[in-house]
């Protein structure tokens, strides 16, 4: 699957739609079939968010306290099939797209980024109820996860950080 829903602008390229608002998933058409019907779950075991108060953006990894150095968890997803173009005037793909369900950020989160955060699923219940309850019942999971059982596991890196590492 590829990460973001492909959103079509007029005269200019699609963009790619990676995280869904809590608040706008049912009222959405663009949102609200993949979720009525095309719920998945998207293993993790951190997630990164920039700080856009400072310039350049630095970025912050966090995950979830636990046993083992990073314990996994899935953010809630929803997913389509998607047919056209990526690029402007790009040819015609075929895709299996998907992005995440987001809600306000808990106290630690929104230290970094005052917005949004990931909403975080643990146990099997949860996976269970998202994959299979009705649309109330999974987005009654839409929650920001104790920031107590949570911890930033890497900080302060900006894009050009991540390209030097990465090179």
């Amino acid at each position: 699957m590829n990460w973001g829903f492909v959103l079509l602008q007029k005269d200019r390229a699609p963009r790619r739609v990676t995280n869904v608002r809590d608040d706008r998933i049912l009222d959405s058409r663009f949102w609200r079939g993949s979720f009525e019907e095309r719920r998945c779950l998207v293993p993790a075991s951190s997630f990164c968010e920039p700080n856009g108060d400072i310039k350049p953006a630095t970025w912050h990894w966090f995950g979830l306290r636990g046993s083992g150095e990073r314990p996994l968890f899935a953010f809630p997803g929803i997913w389509r099939r998607y047919e056209g173009p990526v690029r402007k005037d790009g040819p015609k793909l075929h895709l299996e797209v998907y992005a995440f369900l987001t809600t306000t950020p808990n106290e630690l989160v929104a230290t970094i980024n005052h917005e949004r955060m990931p909403v975080l699923l643990t146990q099997a219940e949860e996976f269970e109820t998202w994959l299979s309850g009705g649309p109330q019942q999974a987005l009654a999971l839409a929650r920001q996860y104790p920031p107590d059982q949570m911890r930033i596991v890497q900080a302060g890196f900006t894009k050009q950080d991540r390209l030097d590492v990465a090179a």
